[in-house]
């Protein structure tokens, strides 16, 4: 009999880009990686574990943006596309390196990996979307959603018209795809601020997650700190990250990835090859990027990457059985120790970014698979959960107020607010005041009222955390700018048209065809409630 609980939540998110307006650009090739490297991989994974018996629990979160990509028919196309130009090159490479024997081995497991990839990608005819959704409806699955387009929540909260629309269209929108409401969602960067419980509460979710120490420093102190729920005063549950389970699979300074078996990620084909030879495969304008090929493992953190060694996948996997060994032994002792001074089973709430496993950390989707199964075959001190299950057997807890946090750098909110980025926000909260003036008119035709929902999206799609965040990371930074401005830019022109009556009916065609987020939005959402 389990002692207590081990919950695993990943956070799936990218940023809407969509560009049909061009034949290519780079940024969309953040999903077409993620596919490639985690989606498909975690799949393969739930399917295997489906397969073999085990009755895995698993909370992921499947943001508005990252689903509406994956069911766009333009996106799907240019990534069969992308994967066909993966195919053909690791082809080359297979017989580049034909009197090579560890690099024409390393080259036919990417093949054979790129070949599984396109099997699956084509026995779910593209849709992804049903392939997770099958887990759902099994039960191995809690998925929730996020904000509509990722908006940080607590730089908004000075118009609370926004963070409800934020809240309500990322529902909707769930609906629409899975046929029935969110239990949960996962805020934007777990970025809370007290009130915003009241919105949730009010779009129907039964909980949310946010960082330990929104938990450790709850009015009145959380009994159990962050091993159990606590729940809002609006019967809303607030669940805490654990720091120790956490840092031991995502630091790569002092958790498993950065293990000298590893994949090293920064070394990559894109980079290496000959000019000329893998030119066909970079950008069109000539400059180099990743590819996703990648020879070399991280061998030592101090080592340029010119002195790294040959990647091999079968020490990798031998390590990350490891590894997920020695997670599962540091998990059963964290369990009994919690267990003796609670009185009652702990819950150990796991979250990471669903990137991290194969996109950053190659070798995380088989890290998931053996945890998944050493804890199903292996042990009995606890029980892997997903959080709808674990609140349904548990449904008392202690009544407590969360503190505003983020799990960002420091723990709060400087890293979407700082001297990067602080630019936007002015524009932002105007945008805003004139999207709630809007939402109050009663649109006098059919044009002017579709004028107003594309405001919406283009307002929506400027509160994107993710601009500020590049802004303050520095990287793609010319991309984070012209999105935020291109949104704002064509905000204020519909905002003008539609106050003056004069709203261009093909420029708002052409508006809609790119930025074609939320099919179904109302812009009434917007309303003072």
């Amino acid at each position: 009999m389990a002692i207590g609980y081990l919950a695993f939540v990943l956070h799936a998110h990218l940023p809407f880009v969509r560009h049909p307006e061009s034949n290519y650009v780079l940024e969309e090739e953040w999903l077409y990686e993620a596919i490639t490297e985690t989606y498909i991989p975690l799949i393969h994974v739930f399917e295997g574990l489906k397969r073999d018996g085990v009755d895995f629990k698993l909370t992921m979160s499947l943001t508005p943006p990252l689903v509406s990509m994956l069911m766009d028919p333009l996106l799907q196309e240019r990534y069969d596309h992308h994967l066909a130009t993966l195919q053909e090159l690791i082809e080359k490479e297979i017989d580049r390196y034909k009197f090579h024997g560890h690099l024409k081995y390393l080259a036919e497991f990417y093949a054979k990996e790129f070949a599984n990839t396109r099997s699956t990608w084509e026995r779910y005819q593209g849709n992804l979307i049903a392939a997770f959704k099958q887990f759902q409806d099994s039960n191995n699955l809690d998925i929730i959603t996020c904000g509509a387009t990722h908006g940080y929540f607590p730089l908004m909260r000075m118009r609370p018209e926004t963070v409800w629309a934020q809240i309500k269209v990322a529902c909707d929108h769930y609906q629409d795809v899975f046929g029935q409401l969110p239990r949960g969602i996962w805020l934007p960067e777990c970025a809370y601020y007290e009130g915003v419980e009241k919105l949730l509460a009010d779009a129907g979710l039964r909980y949310f997650l946010i960082d330990g120490h929104g938990i450790m420093y709850a009015r009145p102190r959380p009994r159990f700190g962050t091993y159990a729920p606590i729940f809002t005063e609006t019967g809303v549950a607030a669940f805490g990250r654990d720091h120790e389970s956490s840092q031991q699979v995502w630091s790569s300074q002092v958790g498993y990835p950065g293990a000298p078996e590893y994949r090293e990620f920064y070394k990559d084909l894109g980079w290496e090859a000959e000019y000329e030879y893998i030119k066909p495969y970079i950008l069109p304008n000539g400059q180099r990027k990743n590819i996703g090929i990648k020879y070399h493992r991280i061998t030592g953190r101090s080592l340029g990457l010119s002195e790294k060694e040959l990647y091999d996948p079968y020490w990798a996997r031998e390590k990350t059985a490891e590894h997920a060994g020695n997670f599962m032994f540091n998990r059963e002792y964290q369990v009994q120790h919690l267990y003796r001074i609670m009185q009652r089973p702990p819950i150990i709430l796991s979250p990471y970014d669903a990137e991290l496993f194969g996109h950053w950390w190659y070798e995380g989707p088989w890290f998931l698979d053996y945890i998944y199964r050493k804890t199903w075959f292996d042990q009995n001190t606890y029980a892997m959960t997903h959080l709808s299950d674990y609140l349904n057997a548990y449904p008392t807890q202690q009544v407590c107020r969360p503190a505003q946090s983020s799990w960002g750098y420091k723990g709060f909110h400087e890293y979407w607010l700082n001297e990067t980025n602080s630019w936007i926000y002015p524009h932002l909260h105007k945008a805003a005041d004139r999207m709630v003036e809007l939402s109050i008119r009663e649109a006098g035709d059919r044009l002017e009222e579709k004028a107003i929902n594309q405001c919406a999206r283009e307002l929506l799609l400027a509160q994107s955390s993710d601009w500020a965040f590049i802004m303050r990371s520095g990287t793609m930074v010319p991309y984070a700018n012209r999105r935020t401005k291109s949104h704002l830019m064509r905000f204020n022109k519909l905002y003008d048209d539609v106050i003056a009556g004069t709203v261009d009916s093909g420029w708002l065609e052409k508006v809609e065809h790119m930025d074609n987020i939320f099919p179904n939005i109302d812009y009434r959402v917007y309303r003072p409630r």
